[in-house]
């Protein structure tokens, strides 16, 4: 009997080598989305800040979705969610942000904020069936028509 593959989340570090081509296929996955660069995703770099919590979902030892979330003075930032195409459509985006969530009460917040873009419409869905609505622009964020900010209580 064969075993099934073992799932695993984990708090992990966004610069290891087996991470890096997960980043790397996220940011060609906007770019392809949002070819006139109208998008800033989150650095590598700033992953690695103190205020920030980098999760990986692994099947068996080898990354296949990652997220982050980014601590702020009175909410959360949920930042650089991706899964790898391969493994759309059987629940791990669910997962893997049931996971950020867990990360923000650990850390005592209630306020989960997102930004995602309008082409990201399986994204949008996903957010939308785990609770969040639209919101206006926050942080950083600007009025753009290519972008949707989010939010959710998780009181």
């Amino acid at each position: 009997m064969l075993n099934p593959p073992a799932l695993q989340f984990d708090v992990d570090d966004p610069t290891a080598t087996d991470v890096a081509p997960l980043i790397l296929q996220l940011d060609g996955y906007l770019t392809e989305l949002y070819p006139t660069g109208n998008i800033h995703p989150v650095s590598v770099d700033e992953l690695t800040q103190p205020n920030v919590t980098f999760l990986t979902a692994r099947v068996d030892g080898t990354p296949v979705a990652c997220g982050a979330c980014v601590r702020h003075e009175d909410y959360v930032e949920v930042k650089r969610m991706y899964v790898l195409p391969a493994c759309r459509g059987l629940g791990l985006g669910k997962q893997l942000l049931e996971a950020l969530e867990r990360e923000v009460r650990r850390s005592g917040n209630t306020t989960i904020r997102l930004e995602t873009g309008t082409a990201q419409t399986e994204a949008l869905e996903l957010y939308e069936r785990a609770g969040y609505r639209r919101c206006p622009p926050f942080g950083d964020h600007r009025a753009n028509p290519l972008s949707i900010c989010m939010e959710k209580s998780l009181a």
